[in-house]
């Protein structure tokens, strides 16, 4: 139950694996101090570092970064899709957000091309928990390809999300070449990435307010603990369950009549998968 797995018990026998993302938002409910911990400084890093970019302590070859070239697919990359425009906006946004979440070469190029000469001022972030996915590595080849191809270092413009130890990590490490790495853990589940340094770095960069974020995302998690019939997700869970005849018979469909959430159905599909 939900509880148990909160505290920390096995949710993965195979992999001896827990599911911990609630913690994200709530360090203090973390099983043990060492996580607590992780948890804060993790956070604690990525407000250092949006703070060392956006006073221009950090900068590209052209000078101080404008954009951020996100590199991920799947749970890396739709979750920062989804917070970025339904949060974001472009009057006041700190920087501008570009991804790579697809293998399409086309869909790579007009990206590129968007970001035009730009580049030199572009922060790339590459995104893979296993630090092994073929599609980010492809658009990360694709990417330095392009930086090379200006004369640009790809290291110097270069931060990596993963787990420690991942070839990505090691790759990043190396002779400390890249800007930064962030830490995923085993215990996060890519689809419920979005309070990690997945979600959190590219929106703290773009101007969103993460540590309000992740107290709604907390308030959200007190809501839906509830036993009670005051829990709105356990409400929705047991009208579908009795339209569907307890048998699946029909499907949910969220359509979003509002611009910015255009992402949202497509984002939850995920989650609930």
């Amino acid at each position: 139950n939900m509880n148990a797995l909160e505290k920390g018990e096995i949710a993965n026998p195979d992999e001896n694996r827990r599911v911990g993302h609630y913690w994200l938002r709530a360090p203090e409910m973390a099983p043990t101090e060492e996580l607590q911990k992780e948890i804060k400084n993790t956070l604690d890093k990525i407000l250092d570092f949006a703070d060392e970019v956006h006073s221009g302590e950090l900068e590209g070859a052209g000078g101080p970064f404008e954009n951020i070239l996100l590199i991920g697919i799947g749970g890396s990359a739709l979750g920062p899709q989804f917070v970025s425009r339904a949060l974001g906006n472009p009057s006041t946004d700190q920087m501008k957000v570009f991804f790579f979440d697809n293998t399409d070469p086309d869909g790579m190029d007009r990206t590129l091309a968007e970001i035009g000469s730009d580049l030199d001022v572009t922060l790339c972030v590459v995104i893979s928990k296993s630090g092994g996915t073929k599609e980010t590595r492809n658009g990360m080849l694709e990417a330095k390809a392009a930086y090379q191809k200006r004369g640009l270092c790809f290291e110097d413009h270069a931060v990596a999300i993963t787990m420690e130890g991942s070839a990505l990590y090691s790759m990043a490490a190396e002779n400390d070449c890249w800007l930064e790495t962030f830490p995923m853990w085993d215990w996060v589940g890519g689809r419920t990435s979005e309070t990690s340094a997945v979600g959190l770095l590219v929106a703290a960069l773009q101007g969103i307010d993460i540590e309000d974020m992740l107290a709604g995302a907390a308030a959200c998690d007190a809501v839906t603990r509830q036993s009670s019939m005051d829990n709105p997700a356990m409400l929705l869970a047991l009208m579908w369950y009795y339209a569907g005849s307890g048998k699946g018979l029909k499907d949910m469909v969220i359509l979003p009549y509002k611009d910015r959430l255009e992402l949202l159905s497509k984002y939850l599909q995920q989650l609930i998968m």
